[in-house]
């Protein structure tokens, strides 16, 4: 098993995803916000699903079909770095 790093950004993009969502539907964005985390724990797997990334040495999971978690991985870690909505241009 992995070990799973939350960096400050991912904790920040999270939580600005979810204050949007609360706007129109607290329970939405609690349940949300939960769901995604919860995804990215189990990135400690490494057969849990992801996908190449758009940027050179990243990878992404796709926690939502409108969110997606932006990782770094290395033989020991799972690093969580950015959620972008799938529309959003990233890079």
């Amino acid at each position: 098993m992995k070990k799973v790093i939350r960096l400050q950004s991912y904790r920040q993009s999270l939580r600005d995803l979810a204050a949007i969502v609360a706007k129109d539907n607290p329970r939405a964005a609690a349940k949300l916000r939960i769901n995604v985390d919860d995804q990215v724990t189990q990135l400690a797997d490494p057969n849990f699903p992801r996908k190449m990334g758009r940027i050179q040495g990243t990878f992404e999971l796709v926690a939502h079909p409108n969110y997606i978690v932006i990782l770094e991985e290395t033989a020991k870690t799972v690093t969580a770095l950015l959620v972008v909505h799938a529309r959003q241009k990233y890079p």
